[in-house]
């Protein structure tokens, strides 16, 4: 078990840290948009939607699709990770709502990740507490899979705020 804190100085940039120690990075290209630049142990991924559209969204490490995710009927994001030649399904949920959480968990309910978001009022920015199990710690691939799950209650929380504002 782990847990990390992702902060956002701008609201287009998030750091993630676990402890002291620099875990990765979640930049967007610009507000409003869900391009973004995953940077994890040295690796760079780009996150891009696709599609007419724009409904899912693809993970890329240089040309290869690592993951993808779109939101599912039930409000939750489905999402598929295409490690190793193995193709694994999760399913990232919202609880809650002044005490709100985000649960990444494999197709069979095991949770594996929960995401907790603070809204900075004097900043106008969220800060994330990501606290892991051991079994996701155990995954080859959970550095990519974290920053992308924090990139989903980004998405959940921006495609929310647009219906309620329409």
């Amino acid at each position: 078990m782990a847990t990390y804190h992702a902060k956002s100085a701008n609201g287009l940039s998030f750091e993630v840290r676990n402890g002291s120690e620099a875990f990765g990075q979640l930049t967007y290209s610009s507000w409003f948009k869900f391009n973004a630049v995953a940077t994890v142990a040295g690796a760079t991924y780009s996150i891009e939607p696709k599609g007419f559209w724009e409904t899912s969204i693809e993970v890329r490490g240089g040309e290869k699709v690592l993951l993808s995710f779109s939101m599912g009927w039930k409000g939750q994001i489905v999402l598929q990770t295409f490690f190793n030649g193995a193709e694994t399904g999760y399913v990232i949920s919202h609880h809650g709502v002044f005490r709100e959480s985000f649960v990444l968990a494999e197709r069979g309910g095991t949770e594996l990740l929960v995401m907790k978001p603070q809204l900075k009022w004097t900043q106008m920015n969220y800060e994330y507490e990501l606290v892991s199990s051991d079994a996701f710690e155990s995954f080859p691939d959970n550095g990519i899979l974290l920053l992308t799950a924090l990139h989903c209650a980004n998405y959940y929380m921006s495609l929310t705020m647009a219906i309620m504002g329409t």
